[in-house]
C-alpha cells in the first residue's frame, strides 16, 4: 500500500466495536481500511494455548450475555461466517463463605426452586422479575444501546410499562443493589446474585446505579445465557474479519497510528502511522481506543475546547484487573454442588464482604478477602481442553492508587488459589500450568487497556449516558468534525455488543448523508436492521 492511500474512513483498532463499525460502513459502500497496532484483531476478544498445549484460554473476556442479545450482532449474522455459541449447564453459581451457593440456570423454574430455599417466595419473586423483563427486552435493549437521545425506543419502552411502571423501574435503575436486593427477596440468594453481577462492572453493592447492571446481567442470564464462541473467545473477532472481508474491506495489523491529520478547516482527513505512512480519510476516521488515547495521545491537545481538556482531567478509569488462567488436569471438586455445572462462579465474600471489597478498591487498600469470578471455560465448551481436564481462568481487581509490584501479584495469585483450594479441595494438585496476568501484563498485550483497565473507564453513574466519557459528548460525537469515537469510552459504554461501533458508524453515515431521506442504500444492510423502528 503506498503512503498516499486514500480510503472512505479509517477505523483505529480492530477490536470488535472497531470491526463493527467497518463491516457497517462497508455494508453502506464505503472503502474502508481497519489500522490496528498489534498483531491480533479483536481487541479484548481473543483466545489462545498460553497454559498448556490443547487448553484455550481466552484472554480478556470471556462470557457473553450482552452479545447473546445485542441486536448489532444479530443484525450481523455473524453465524454465516463461521460464529457458533455454546452453554454451561449453569449460567452461574454464586458460592457463599459458608459454602451455600446461589445458582443461575437458564430454567427459570429451576432458579426459582433453588432462589425459594434461600427465603420463602423468593422463587416467585424471581420469576416476577423475569416476566417483567422478557416483556420489556426489545425496546429495553433500544434504549440502552442507541444513541441518545433515544427517543423512540423509550417512547416504546414508557408504552409498553404504562407510567407508573416506567417510574418503578427507572426507581430501580438508580437503586443501590443492595437495596434491591432487600426490597425484593426475604432471604441471601437473589440479592447475591444480583450484587455479584453489578461487580462484573466496577458497581458496588452500595452505589447509586449499580441495580440496573446487576439487574440486567441476572435477566439476561435468565433469558439468554452467558454464552461463548465454540473454540474460543477470538472465533468472534474472526467472524467480523471474515465479514468484513467479505464486504470488501481491510484490516492491517502491526500498523499503529501515530497521529490524526486535519485539514485547514479543522476537521479530520487522515492518520499517519508510526512509520511515517500517512492515509487520507475522505469522510470518516473512527477510533475504537479509549478516550484518553484518542484526545491526549493522537490529537494535539491544543485542537480541543478548554473546557474539555479539564473534563479530561476527571476522566476515571475502572480499577485494575489482575487474570490467572490455568491448565487443570480434571474438572474442579467443588464443595458446593451447584459450582459444578456453572460456567461463572462467583466466591470468596458475602454481600457485606462485597461491600468491604468495594470499599478498599476506592480506599486504596489491596482487598485481603477478594472477590472472584471464575470461569470454567471447558464445562462450557467442551472444545477448549482435552476431555477431564478444564481450561480455566479468575479474576479480581486492586485498586488503582497501589503500586502493582511483583511481590503484590505473587501474594494476591496465593490469596485467588487458597480461596479456590478451600471451596474445591484438591485444585491446587490439579494446575498443570498457570498464565498470570498482572494489569500491566494485559496493557502489554492490548494497549487499549490502560493499567489493566477492561471496561474503558468507570461504570459508575457520574460517568454514563450524557456523561460518558466526558460531560455533553454522551456518544461517538467528538469536538472534531469527521472523527468519531467507537470504542467502550463512548456511550453505552464496556462489554462485548458492538454497540460503541455500531453508533460511530451510524453518525458517520449520517454526516456524510448516506442516511438522509429514506436511506436508499442501506435500507437492506445490517445497519438498518439494527435501527429499524
Amino acid at each position: 500500500m503506498s503512503p498516499a492511500e486514500t480510503v472512505d474512513a479509517v477505523v483505529i483498532g480492530a477490536g470488535h466495536n472497531g470491526l463493527v463499525a467497518a463491516n457497517l460502513l462497508a455494508d453502506a459502500g464505503w472503502d474502508v481500511l481497519v489500522c490496528e497496532a498489534t498483531d491480533h484483531i479483536g481487541g479484548a476478544v481473543r483466545s489462545a494455548e498460553v497454559t498448556a498445549p490443547g487448553f484455550v484460554t481466552d484472554l480478556f473476556s470471556a462470557f457473553y450475555p450482552l452479545a447473546g442479545a445485542s441486536p448489532v450482532l444479530r443484525a450481523l449474522e455473524l453465524d454465516r461466517h463461521g460464529l457458533t455459541w455454546t452453554h454451561a449447564p449453569a449460567v452461574l453459581a454464586h458460592v457463599f463463605p459458608d459454602d451455600r451457593c446461589a445458582v443461575l440456570s437458564r430454567d427459570l423454574a429451576t432458579t426459582a426452586a433453588g432462589l425459594e430455599t434461600f427465603g420463602t417466595g423468593d422463587g416467585a419473586a424471581w420469576t416476577r422479575l423475569t416476566e417483567q423483563f422478557t416483556q420489556i427486552l426489545d425496546p429495553l435493549l433500544a434504549a440502552l444501546f442507541n444513541p441518545l437521545p433515544a427517543i423512540g425506543p423509550v417512547t416504546r419502552l414508557l408504552r409498553t410499562l404504562g407510567t407508573a411502571d416506567a417510574l418503578r423501574l427507572a426507581r430501580m435503575a438508580a437503586q443501590p443493589v443492595r437495596r434491591m436486593g432487600e426490597e425484593t427477596f426475604t432471604g441471601s440468594g437473589g440479592g447475591m446474585l444480583l450484587a455479584g453481577n453489578a461487580l462484573h462492572a466496577d458497581l458496588g453493592p452500595d452505589g447509586a446505579g449499580s441495580a440496573l447492571y446487576g439487574w440486567l446481567l441476572c435477566m439476561l442470564g435468565q433469558t439468554v445465557g452467558f454464552p461463548v464462541p465454540v473454540g474460543g473467545a477470538g472465533r468472534l473477532g474472526e467472524a467480523l474479519d471474515s465479514r468484513l472481508r467479505k464486504s470488501g474491506g481491510t484490516v492491517r495489523r502491526q500498523s499503529p497510528v501515530e497521529q490524526l491529520e486535519l485539514d485547514a478547516s479543522g476537521a479530520v482527513s487522515g492518520v499517519r502511522l508510526a512509520g511515517g505512512e500517512r492515509i487520507r480519510a475522505r469522510r470518516a476516521v473512527l477510533a475504537d481506543v479509549p478516550a484518553p488515547i484518542l484526545y491526549r495521545n493522537l490529537l494535539d491537545e491544543s485542537v480541543l475546547p478548554a473546557r474539555m481538556r479539564a473534563d479530561l482531567d476527571r476522566f476515571e478509569w475502572d480499577p485494575p484487573t489482575l487474570k490467572i488462567d490455568w491448565a487443570l488436569s480434571h474438572k474442579l471438586n467443588w464443595t458446593a454442588e451447584g459450582a459444578r455445572g456453572a460456567g461463572t462462579v462467583h466466591l470468596g465474600v458475602d454481600l457485606d464482604g462485597l461491600t468491604d471489597y468495594a470499599a478498599d478498591l476506592a480506599t486504596g487498600r489491596v482487598p485481603q478477602r477478594p472477590f472472584l469470578l471464575f470461569g470454567q471455560m471447558t464445562t462450557a465448551d467442551a472444545s477448549r481442553s482435552p476431555a477431564g481436564t478444564e481450561s480455566a481462568w479468575a479474576y479480581t481487581h486492586l485498586p488503582r492508587r497501589v503500586p502493582v509490584t511483583d511481590e503484590l501479584v505473587a501474594d494476591h495469585v496465593a490469596r485467588v488459589e487458597s480461596t479456590l483450594e478451600h471451596h474445591a479441595p484438591g485444585f491446587g494438585e490439579s494446575v498443570l500450568a498457570r498464565h498470570v496476568q498482572s494489569p500491566a501484563a494485559l496493557q502489554e498485550a492490548n494497549p487499549a487497556l490502560v493499567g489493566g483497565a477492561v471496561n474503558g473507564g468507570t461504570a459508575q453513574l457520574h460517568q454514563q449516558l450524557v456523561f460518558r466519557p466526558v460531560p455533553g459528548l454522551g456518544g461517538s460525537a467528538t469536538p472534531i468534525d469527521r472523527l468519531y469515537l467507537a470504542g467502550s469510552s463512548a456511550h453505552p459504554g464496556g462489554g462485548v455488543h458492538g454497540a460503541c461501533g455500531a453508533n460511530a458508524a451510524r453518525a458517520a453515515l449520517r454526516r456524510n448523508g448516506t442516511l438522509g431521506g429514506v436511506g436508499r442504500r442501506i435500507t437492506d444492510t445490517a445497519l438498518s436492521r439494527i435501527y429499524r423502528g
